[in-house]
This record gives structure tokens, sequence and C-alpha cells, in this order.
């Protein structure tokens, strides 16, 4: 082989050899910077509608015709680069039932909540954050069979949160939230609530402040591998709050659950739960069972709303 070709084809094999150095280095780099950390929005959601109807012609058993609808709007909107992680939620319900051909139409379900969350990473998975949240519903409420009588409407109650915190994210899946200092404003924005004390507020107020600690697990998952849970979206909430000026023993509870099970497309299966304590709500108590209210005081709530219909997600 002749000198000047001998020498040609060790240059080309040489730059081959740096090139395809550099492409597998800034492989190894783009790999290794995509497996620590998922960067950009992530953004998702659920619409769902559930309708039940009954129908009675001469029904000997007795019973009224009715008809009931309820939906649930669920999204979120999450962002995270480099060591800032911001994740945003909307949660809203909302179901009407009417009971007979005059009946009267009542809520079943009425709730709004929206929270935002902003971290900066302090160690792995572990973030100095910020969250401010709002609890509320969007009409007014009565307790049935006395339809005259308010005992809740938009923006009465209203809870604004504002907390400042770390929060543990092992995962995309999962979030504990720990705030020692956080603040709750209690708004009643309703003259005759507020006039009553409904909520905690001193009469004639149209607030209430109260400071304390905070703690927010969320976990949601719709991505399950297992092909049983293929087709189920699960979302749990709990927040747990403590007033350190007014009984720090009495904490308030609220939890909720959101089982969504996919039958095809379009056709679902969905359940939610919703459990609250709140020591300043005052319910009406019959210690006899007799029909009459004895006296009022705080109580375990519970709402549970099961049914089939219709739902989106993306």
């Amino acid at each position: 082989m002749k000198p000047k070709t001998l020498l040609l084809l060790l240059i080309l094999t040489g730059n081959c050899l740096i090139i395809s150095a550099q492409v597998t280095d800034a492989e190894k780099v783009l790999r290794t910077q995509e497996a620590d950390t998922i960067t950009g929005w992530k953004t998702g959601g659920i619409v769902g509608i559930t309708l039940a109807q009954t129908s009675l012609t001469n029904w000997a058993a007795g019973g009224q015709n009715s008809i009931s609808v309820n939906g649930i709007l669920h999204l979120f909107a999450n962002y995270k680069k480099g060591n800032s992680v911001w994740d945003n939620s909307l949660d809203m319900g909302f179901g009407m039932l009417k009971e007979g051909k005059n009946g009267p139409t009542r809520k079943t379900n009425d709730n709004f909540e929206f929270m935002s969350k902003y971290g900066q990473k302090a160690f792995k998975n572990v973030y100095y954050s910020g969250l401010v949240s709002l609890r509320t519903q969007m009409a007014a409420g009565y307790n049935p069979p006395n339809d005259s009588v308010k005992i809740s409407n938009f923006f009465a109650p209203a809870y604004l949160m504002l907390a400042l915190g770390m929060d543990y994210k092992p995962s995309e899946h999962l979030s504990i939230f720990l705030s020692p200092i956080t603040s709750r404003t209690t708004f009643v924005n309703d003259r005759l609530l507020s006039d009553a004390g409904a909520f905690g507020v001193d009469s004639g107020k149209m607030f209430r402040e109260e400071f304390g600690g905070y703690l927010r697990f969320i976990y949601s998952k719709n991505d399950f591998k297992s092909e049983f849970m293929k087709n189920i979206t699960f979302v749990t909430k709990l927040d747990l709050f403590s007033n350190y000026l007014d009984k720090p023993q009495n904490v308030d509870v609220n939890w909720e659950v959101l089982i969504v099970m996919k039958v095809n497309k379009l056709i679902s299966v969905n359940l939610n739960t919703n459990l609250i304590y709140d020591d300043n709500t005052k319910i009406g108590i019959d210690k006899n069972n007799d029909g009459i209210i004895d006296s009022y005081g705080p109580r375990t709530q519970f709402k549970e709303i099961f049914g089939a219909g219709l739902s989106f997600k993306f």
C-alpha cells in the first residue's frame, strides 16, 4: 500500500473514533439527565357525569319517581425543571336529585377545591415548599325536610390555606407536605349565617383566622401495570390541621377518595367519598332519637357517591 494511501486511511479512522466517542459521551450525559429529572409540564384530568332514574307505575311497595345527576371534574397541571417543582390541581363536583313530578330539587354534591404548591429542592426527594389552597361550594345548601332554612352558601363557608414547609416527593404519584407555619382563614360570606356564628366565626363576623400546623398527603395514580388495575384511576387526599391557639388536640380532618374504573372508552364506574371532621362546624344532635334536635356539636361527616356513567380521561 502506498504511504499516502495508508496515511489517509489512518486519518479517516482517527476522525471516526473521535466522532464516535463524542456521540457516546453526549448520549451518556443526555440519558443521565433524563433519568435524574423529568422536565416541563405534565397535565391531565378526568371529566365524568353519572345519571340515575327511578320510574314507578302502580307500584304496590310504594316509593317515588326520581332522577339524579352528578358531575365530577379533576384537573392537574404539574411543572418540573431543574430544582423547581410546581403542582396545581382543581377538583369540582356537583349533583342534584329530583323526587316526584312536583317534588323538590335537592343538592346531593357540591364542592370546589383549588390547590397550588411551589417548591425548591432541598435534598433528594425533599423540597422547601409553599402552598395555597381554597375550598368552598358553589350553591346554597339546605337541611331536608326544611328547605327554607339555609345552612350553607357560596363562600359560606370557604377555607383559604397559606402554608410554608417541606414537601417529600419520592415519585410523581406521592406527595407528603408538612407545614409548621400555616394560616387558615374561614370565610362566611352570608349575613344570616355569619350572624348565627356558623362555622366557628364570631356572631356578625365574616371571617375567622387560625394559625397552626398542617399535613397534606396526596397519592394519585392512573398508570397501573397490573392487567386488573390498568383501567383504574385512583386519587386520595388527606388534610390534617391543628390550631395552635385554640384546642390544638382537636385536629380537623378532610379525607377524600376518588376511584374511576373504565369499562370502555366512554363508560365508567365512579366512587367518590369524603370524610370531614371540623371542631368548629356544629351539627344538630338528636340524643333521644325522637326527631327533635337536643343540642349542637361537632360530628364526623361522611359522604359517598357511587354511580355509572360517561367519563373522559386525558
